[in-house]
């Protein structure tokens, strides 16, 4: 039995858009964008051809992490004034 993620758990079509479109924005002020890919699978690119399959949000953020080259912060001025 796979675990669903926590921020995945008993959605409905309208939640996982939402979710998807908020991540995009935040992933977009990082120059990457993420797409549902099979079940419960994400596929996050880069603006140079850089990919990552991952399996769940808290993997997301680590494969984010390496196709930037730096940690990502979620208080970041910038992002936080970007996404306001």
């Amino acid at each position: 039995m796979v675990k669903e993620h926590w921020a995945t758990q008993g959605d409905d079509r309208r939640t996982q858009l939402l979710r998807a479109r908020t991540l995009n924005r935040v992933l977009d002020h990082y120059g990457l964008h993420a797409q549902a890919w099979g079940a419960g699978t994400l596929v996050v690119r880069d603006r140079k051809g850089g990919t990552a399959v991952v399996d769940d949000l808290t993997a997301l953020w680590v494969a984010a992490e390496r196709l930037v080259g730096r940690p990502l912060d979620p208080l970041d001025p910038a992002l936080l004034e970007a996404l306001s």
